[in-house]
């Protein structure tokens, strides 16, 4: 590890001086001294596998209560969309590449991984990249890669399509299921039993959008907002602007993670995202169809669009025994649901909020939930 010194003779600080047990004491008090309290939304999966790790939650009760929100892009891909990804993973001719802890989210008559027990070619990529390598090594195969993912994994997508385009592939094709956060936030605060007193922020989205992006939240709805990076530390620094803010009624846009997001983002990126795709209509578990949150292939890509593929896809299956959507929403939380930790867990999972390694079901399983409980 290098020494921690930077240019100039600069201290740059990394990951160690934020998980320090006197730096994080210390911000946990200073929180404490403040006279107000809030209830606090995490937006991304990151930030809840983060705070169970970390042990947040009860350290901060009852002064903050945090509620997870749909921050987990896996968890918000809707069953319809899922019952799509299935029936092209069956199309002939077909290999689907997908990232792996999209295998055991349910459809409506399954999931991926049982549709590769039924013969379907389903193969577990890491990167957009490795699907590309598919097409090129099956040129008389169509390859599907199934893209799930917010503003950080497109930007990665798109240039999977260009790099396809450059080299002449023709049987390279992508399910994109992208979604964007702004517009979801924006859903959010205009349901109506919406009683959320501010946002945690996503960290890598922002590093892509910039904080910019989110300034319509104090403005149009006197919503406090904090970008927070993933270490405790990052995290209580976040709570104490937020609960700040709340108590001296300035809501604001504030940017805590300042070491990895710029307020203009990453252009190039967005760039990338912006020559291959356009902004949609996107349906999202829980919150149904928010219009001009998702992202499809432009017309000049239309010839890779797998959305195109005449394709059988059922209807969905109403699941009453989940509450995955609730929790997506804030308006539940794992342990209020009665199949959590019995019928419903990573082993076995009943929906996505359970399958995803971001899933707020399994962050709370996994560190949360006491032996025996």
């Amino acid at each position: 590890m290098r020494d921690g010194r930077g240019g100039k003779g600069g201290k740059v600080k990394y990951l160690d001086e934020f998980r320090s047990p006197e730096l994080i004491k210390g911000q946990l008090g200073r929180l404490r001294e403040l006279a107000g309290g809030g209830t606090f939304m995490e937006v991304c999966g990151t930030h809840t596998v983060a705070v169970s790790r970390a042990g947040l939650r009860p350290l901060l009760s009852p002064q903050v209560e945090l509620v997870s929100g749909p921050g987990c892009p896996v968890c918000v891909t809707s069953e319809r969309d899922m019952g799509r990804a299935i029936a092209l993973a069956h199309a002939d001719g077909a290999i689907l590449a997908t990232f792996g802890d999209m295998m055991r989210v349910p459809g409506p008559r399954g999931t991926l991984m049982e549709a590769a027990s039924r013969g379907a070619e389903v193969r577990v990529v890491y990167s957009p990249l490795d699907a590309v390598r598919l097409a090129e090594e099956h040129p008389r195969r169509r390859v599907v890669f199934l893209g799930v993912g917010f503003e950080t994994t497109a930007p990665t997508v798109a240039a999977a399509v260009l790099l396809a385009e450059e080299k002449g592939l023709q049987n390279f094709y992508v399910l994109s299921l992208h979604k964007l956060i702004p517009p979801a936030l924006r859903a959010l605060v205009n349901m109506e039993d919406f009683t959320i007193d501010g946002f945690l922020l996503p960290g890598h989205v922002s590093v892509v959008l910039g904080s910019e992006a989110y300034r319509f939240l104090p403005r149009d709805h006197g919503m406090p907002c904090a970008i927070a990076g993933f270490e405790p530390a990052d995290i209580l620094r976040a709570l104490y602007l937020l609960v700040r803010m709340k108590q001296e009624g300035k809501p604001a846009v504030v940017n805590e993670y300042s070491r990895a997001v710029r307020p203009e983002g990453n252009r190039k990126a967005r760039e990338a995202m912006a020559r291959v795709f356009r902004e949609a209509d996107a349906e999202w578990r829980g919150l149904g169809v928010i219009p001009g949150s998702g992202l499809v292939l432009r017309e000049g890509f239309s010839g890779r669009d797998a959305a195109n593929w005449e394709v059988e896809v059922p209807e969905p299956v109403e699941r009453r025994d989940c509450r995955c959507g609730e929790i997506l929403c804030g308006r539940a939380k794992p342990p209020e649901c009665p199949h959590f930790a019995r019928s419903c867990t990573p082993e076995s999972p009943l929906g996505p909020c359970m399958v995803s390694s971001e899933g707020t079901c399994a962050s709370y399983y996994l560190y949360e939930t006491r032996e025996g409980e």
